[in-house]
């Protein structure tokens, strides 16, 4: 599995974060991550975000580590911070795109869910903002990543997928892939 698009979770509150943490590493994965570092207090979220990844598909790996900060300070590509104090990410994505993705160099994007300490900012070859506006860390990952994969990452194919939705205009409609692969096979 590459690792080009790497979102490290910097912090979590149990009880209070656990959630919001999750849901971080869901977007992560479904907005064209390859892999979610979590604090190494969140394994309620990584356990959630696997049987995820197991159900729907994947590659996508989640990990729990202690060193956030070592992983910010040693990371050997760009490291992107959001924030709503940086730079507007209408300004930065095309330069972060080609610095990255397009470099084939590997990105950390650093979502906070507490008080983020001063040398993330310093540490951060990008401090990115979504609006400069108080919002949910969520949305604001996800606009970023959109941005960031230029909206390719909504046609992405699911691996190794325990099922499937398929897409309609009202209900609900999930299936197993290999029933989906037969239609296809037959027409």
């Amino acid at each position: 599995m590459s690792d080009d698009v790497v979102v490290l979770r910097y912090g979590h509150r149990p009880g209070r974060d656990d959630r919001m943490t999750t849901h971080v590493g869901l977007t992560a994965r479904a907005l064209g991550a390859d892999r979610v570092i979590l604090p190494d207090n969140a394994g309620q979220s990584a356990e959630t975000i696997r049987d995820i990844t197991d159900r729907f598909g994947g590659p996508f790996a989640v990990e729990l580590r202690d060193d956030q900060r070592a992983v910010t300070r040693d990371w050997t590509g760009t490291v992107v911070h959001l924030t709503m104090y940086g730079e507007r990410v209408q300004d930065v994505e095309a330069a972060v795109r080609a610095d990255s993705v397009a470099a084939g160099e590997p990105l950390l994007v650093v979502v906070g869910g507490e008080k983020v300490p001063f040398d993330f900012y310093e540490a951060a070859d990008y401090n990115v903002g979504v609006t400069n506006q108080p919002h949910s860390e969520v949305a604001g990952l996800a606009v970023f990543l959109d941005r960031l994969f230029e909206g390719e990452e909504l046609e992405r194919a699911w691996e190794d997928a325990d099922r499937r939705v398929i897409p309609q205009e009202t209900g609900k409609k999930v299936v197993d892939p290999e029933s989906v692969r037969d239609e296809n096979d037959d027409a």
